[in-house]
């Protein structure tokens, strides 16, 4: 289960405590200040020409010239779009209160096609896969299927791999996605069927699709957290948006809600990198403790595996768009979303915030999509 451990203490400290961390580092004002002033110098992302892929090579962040150029033409053209609208004019939602504080709730519903899991013939076929057994390799494994040890089931009589067996079938027979995703990525790579099809041991329901907006690549606020989840069959995104830099630790417990459940299992789109990481040093940041274990779904390894070479980009937005034909009207790159959101804060002017959060919606939604098309080519039942 994943989610945070925080005593009553942890967030309520004593009043000069509460001083003191006000007086250095959650004033709204004070921290809005630093990241107008520093926004522009801690670019990290690099323009390059239209069609350079020798250059995208060498770099982990780029925006191609034509992107940068269009958005940038799209945050003037907001900004005297907007001009005086109050904020509740602008978005319609509501705001959160929690023990972490204030922040503003976003939500909408999307029709989503499901892919029920053929949970059968995956354990089948993980039965079949006798390397799963400690010492047992491919040459291995011809062999003893020639002497008549076709599954792990036969191997439990087997003299020498009989007790490495049964802990497999035993792991298997849990049907705990988390041990079973494990076991697999210790003999296989992380994006292995098996591990993909280890999410037919979970109901829909429990799946959480998550895509954050930050202010940098590591260690600055996470300014939009993105949650979807499935309700009454649909694919419900909830949006926690920081209406200024202190309301980020009640977005980040109003997320890490979603996260709670016993069956929870978390759904992203290079997450192992990128998305947990940066959760954890956020929840570090507050004195909020830490994630714990449960099931992780990362998408981009399933991608890599599945389209790698076959598509010419595997960006989550050309993702989208090559399979899906999904063409994104207005968005802007992720790589900018701290300049958006840098010219809302100095403006007060609601027009940036618009496209970053349709960009984050959109985000959750094709992630979604793209899990379940996953798993609809590798064990979707016929």
């Amino acid at each position: 289960m994943l989610h945070f451990h925080a005593t009553q203490r942890e967030f309520k400290p004593p009043v000069r405590d509460v001083i003191l961390t006000m007086a250095a580092v959650q004033t709204p004002a004070r921290i809005g200040a630093l990241w107008q002033q520093r926004i522009e110098a801690m670019r990290e992302y690099e323009v390059i020409r239209d069609g350079n892929i020798f250059r995208t090579s060498f770099s982990n962040s780029y925006v191609y010239s034509s992107e940068y150029d269009r958005a940038r033409g799209q945050l003037e053209r907001l900004v005297e779009q907007y001009q005086g609208m109050p904020f509740p004019a602008v978005f319609s939602g509501d705001e959160v209160t929690n023990e972490g504080g204030v922040c503003f709730s976003l939500r909408s519903s999307h029709r989503l096609t499901q892919t029920a899991v053929d949970v059968d013939r995956l354990r089948c076929e993980i039965l079949a896969d006798l390397t799963l057994v400690r010492g047992i390799g491919e040459t291995t494994q011809r062999r003893l299927k020639a002497r008549g040890y076709q599954t792990l089931l036969d191997l439990v009589k087997h003299p020498k791999f009989r007790l490495h067996a049964h802990r497999v079938i035993d792991c298997l027979s849990t049907g705990n996605s988390a041990d079973i995703m494990d076991l697999i990525g210790c003999r296989h790579a992380k994006s292995h069927p098996f591990v993909l099809g280890a999410a037919g041991f979970h109901e829909p329901e429990d799946y959480v699709y998550l895509d954050i907006e930050t202010l940098g690549l590591f260690s600055h606020p996470i300014i939009l957290f993105g949650a979807g989840v499935i309700e009454n069959g649909r694919l419900a995104v909830h949006q926690y948006l920081l209406r200024d830099i202190g309301e980020e630790q009640a977005a980040l417990v109003a997320t890490l809600g979603h996260l709670a459940g016993d069956r929870s299992a978390l759904v992203t789109f290079n997450g192992t990198s990128f998305d947990l990481p940066y959760l954890r040093d956020r929840l570090a940041y507050y004195g909020m403790g830490t994630l714990r274990h449960i099931p992780h779904f990362d998408v981009l390894y399933f991608s890599r595996r599945r389209w790698r070479g076959r598509l010419p980009s595997l960006r989550l937005t050309a993702l989208e768009q090559e399979i899906f034909g999904i063409r994104r009207r207005d968005d802007i790159p992720g790589q900018m979303v701290p300049e958006f959101y840098e010219a809302y804060l100095q403006t007060g002017n609601c027009g940036p915030l618009v496209p970053i959060i349709q960009h984050n919606r959109q985000d959750v939604i094709s992630l979604a999509l793209l899990f379940f098309r996953l798993l609809e080519e590798s064990y979707g039942c016929s």
